[in-house]
């Protein structure tokens, strides 16, 4: 009897312990606590709440902000970032803005790359070797915009700092908080921010560049270009491919297959899942996941960030992540639908368009920027596709870009044309 009271009492504490983990949310630095409390109300890019902080960039200043943005359903929402903007008198004419769309850090409310203690620098990448963090941070590029006399704002894409749930890889959502956050930064009286405007982003975000491209301005902000680096964009993929139902289920199913080589690009996978639901709300998750495995992915990203997400699933299912999928994806249709919607619009850039690639990248299949190219292209676009020099990884592609997108950023400032790099064959 002693020995069936102590199990019972331990397997009690074991469902409180979870009961509560299940209710825990992402604890939050004290100016995201506040922003996410605050109503999305008012004009796009407004700034709803403001401070300065340090940075180490030589001749700068740098501000976390939270602003009013929206998604692809219009649905308002506060979104936080940080500005970067040279010290001293502004020159006639105004700067020009750089809008920075991180990669990839997470779906929880403390993921957001501004709540690290110094997210004004160079870009810092949790997998490489000289990585400070739990995450990547920072701007590629940065010192070297300063200097040249920019404003750069990156901004932390809604649901990772300002409430809400975050839409991961829904690149028509993240377009909006990047469009908004140059709204903000040139609202700014103290960035000296001009009209003119390049975006730059990077995975993810780079998905967010690329749709933010085909997304018509509706102020004044002159967008003079868009660099992706190694973008993530499914539309090419799954265009026209939701016709019918088992042609809809036969690609999910290899959607999900490709991504679940690993542990880790199943954690990819089931983020974005996880997000375009929350994009689109009458989807339910256990189309995709059993009901545990359903109740486990969303415990799991409510709270957690990339890599602390991929490592709970890896450590609590191990060689067995596979079995949180149902055998028989349940209504392909419509997420194949909303997939689609989420992504990047087959609308003509209004402005050129540089992707740059490595050969070595088993993240983000470079396939998507070649299809992207190819629509974009015959609907006369100007896109450029550069393969980097070497064997260029995922997490290698910002670096190795670098020095070649400064140059590209630099002449579209200087008013140089871009030559239209669309293939001709």
């Amino acid at each position: 009897m002693m020995k069936k009271a102590i199990m019972a009492m331990t397997i009690l504490s074991s469902v409180a312990s979870l009961a509560g983990y299940a209710q825990a949310q992402a604890s939050v630095p004290a100016f995201y606590e506040a922003a996410a409390k605050i109503k999305p109300e008012g004009a796009l890019g407004q700034i709803v709440s403001q401070e300065e902080i340090g940075t180490s960039v030589p001749g700068a200043r740098a501000w976390r902000i939270a602003y009013v943005s929206s998604d692809l359903a219009d649905r308002k929402s506060i979104v936080t970032a940080v500005v970067i903007a040279p010290a001293g008198e502004t020159p006639a004419g105004g700067r020009p803005v750089i809008a920075w769309a991180h990669g990839t850090t997470g779906t929880a409310q403390n993921c957001g790359p501004s709540q690290v203690v110094n997210p004004a620098k160079e870009l810092n990448e949790y997998f490489l070797i000289d990585g400070d963090s739990w995450t990547d941070y920072g701007q590629p590029g940065l010192e070297a915009f300063i200097g040249q006399g920019y404003v750069v704002v990156a901004t932390d894409y809604q649901g990772l700092g300002g409430g809400g749930r975050h839409q991961y890889a829904v690149a028509a959502t993240q377009a909006r908080d990047v469009l908004n956050s140059i709204r903000a930064a040139r609202s700014m009286q103290a960035t000296g921010a001009g009209d003119k405007a390049v975006i730059y982003g990077w995975s993810q975000g780079g998905g967010a560049a690329l749709a933010a491209a085909s997304l018509p301005a509706s102020d004044d902000t002159q967008l003079l270009g868009v660099v992706a680096l190694a973008p993530f964009d499914t539309a090419p993929l799954m265009s026209g491919k939701a016709n019918d139902a088992a042609g809809a289920e036969k690609l999910l199913q290899d959607v999900a297959g490709a991504f679940s080589d690993n542990v880790f690009n199943f954690a990819h996978f089931a983020m974005n899942m996880w997000g375009t639901q929350a994009a689109f709300p009458q989807l339910n998750l256990t189309d995709l996941f059993t009901a545990d495995g359903a109740k486990a992915v969303d415990r799991v990203f409510s709270n957690k960030c990339m890599h602390s997400g991929a490592d709970t699933l890896n450590f609590a299912y191990g060689a067995t992540y596979k079995s949180l999928l149902n055998a028989k994806l349940e209504n392909a249709q419509a997420w194949v639908k909303a997939l689609v919607q989420g992504s990047v619009a087959p609308v003509k850039p209004l402005a050129p368009v540089v992707i740059y690639w490595g050969t070595k990248d088993t993240v983000v299949p470079p396939v998507m920027g070649k299809l992207y190219q190819d629509q974009m292209c015959q609907i006369g676009g100007n896109v450029a596709r550069v393969q980097l020099m070497g064997e260029q990884t995922h997490y290698s592609t910002p670096g190795a870009a670098k020095p070649l997108f400064l140059q590209w950023v630099k002449d579209r400032i200087d008013g140089k044309p871009a030559t239209n790099a669309c293939p001709t064959n």
